[in-house]
């Protein structure tokens, strides 16, 4: 079984670099089609299985669905330890199923785990928790599909960019690091310094509360209008965080989606009447 799993999220990291739709980091959606954009997901496994139902990939081959930060949270075995890298691993089938219209974005907790950092969620420490329950599972073989999971993760693209200037990534850097945000991440080789503080894949991953001033700015030099982040934990599911942004949450009960026709112009107002509680999805 762990030779299973290296082999699967190799071919899952494989297919990232190999989206059709990729260009350097960055993922460009076309003028055509629809789109499923997730928030958090945390190991939240009946949310992920209700925006894979609701987005129907099989019956809507112009669909694509985004999806992020799928690792710490949910169940956990038998001593507490963090069981989300099997969510991951069905993330991974699923990209596999349609490679180039399942979208997976970096987030800070997969920067985490790429750095050997700590990174806490209600009160424990994650890394610490998933990696103890992957040495249970996979005891002698933990180390090596721990590196197939690193290296998954380091092949997801940083944000998607849609023709109708729609720009999704997991958050943005915050006010005091606008100047120190290297916007070349995008285009070029990604370096271990990048995943770092103050590199820039880090300040994409852990920014929050960016203020009008800073949405502005970046709006500018994304060449977008609305920006549909996650990061931010949000009680409701989503909020209204700037006048051109969103940020959603899809990993507890008032976890929320996002639906859009990539065809169509949005303002901020009209993409918040697409927001879809995913507790409405049987």
């Amino acid at each position: 079984m762990p030779q299973t799993i290296i082999d699967l999220l190799n071919r899952a990291a494989e297919a990232n670099r190999a989206d059709r739709f990729r260009r350097g980091n960055l993922i460009c959606l076309p003028a055509e089609g629809s789109l499923v954009v997730t928030g958090d997901i945390h190991g939240h496994r009946r949310n992920f299985e209700r925006a894979v139902a609701y987005a129907d990939l099989t019956a809507n081959p112009d669909r694509h669905i985004v999806l992020q930060e799928i690792i710490h949270g949910g169940p956990e075995d038998s001593k507490g330890g963090c069981l989300s890298y099997r969510l991951l691993f069905d993330v991974a089938r699923y990209k596999l199923t349609f490679p180039d219209r399942i979208h997976i974005i970096m987030g800070n907790h997969d920067t985490a785990f790429i750095n050997d950092s700590e990174v806490m969620k209600d009160g424990k420490e994650m890394n610490r928790s998933m990696r103890a329950a992957m040495k249970r599972q996979f005891q002698q073989d933990s180390a090596e599909v721990e590196l197939a999971l690193k290296r998954f993760l380091l092949s997801q693209p940083l944000a998607v960019r849609c023709d109708n200037r729609i720009w999704l990534s997991h958050s943005l850097p915050g006010d005091s690091y606008f100047d120190k945000f290297d916007r070349q991440i995008l285009q070029r080789e990604l370096k271990e310094s990048d995943y770092k503080k103050p590199g820039s894949v880090y300040l994409l991953t852990w920014g929050r509360n960016m203020s009008q001033t800073l949405l502005d700015k970046m709006a500018e030099l994304f060449d977008v209008d609305v920006f549909i982040l996650g990061h931010q934990p949000q009680q409701q599911g989503w909020s209204r965080a700037g006048k051109n942004l969103i940020i959603i949450a899809s990993d507890h009960n008032h976890g929320c989606l996002l639906s859009l026709d990539l065809a169509k112009s949005y303002t901020t107002e009209t993409l918040i009447d697409l927001i879809v509680p995913l507790a409405s999805i049987p």
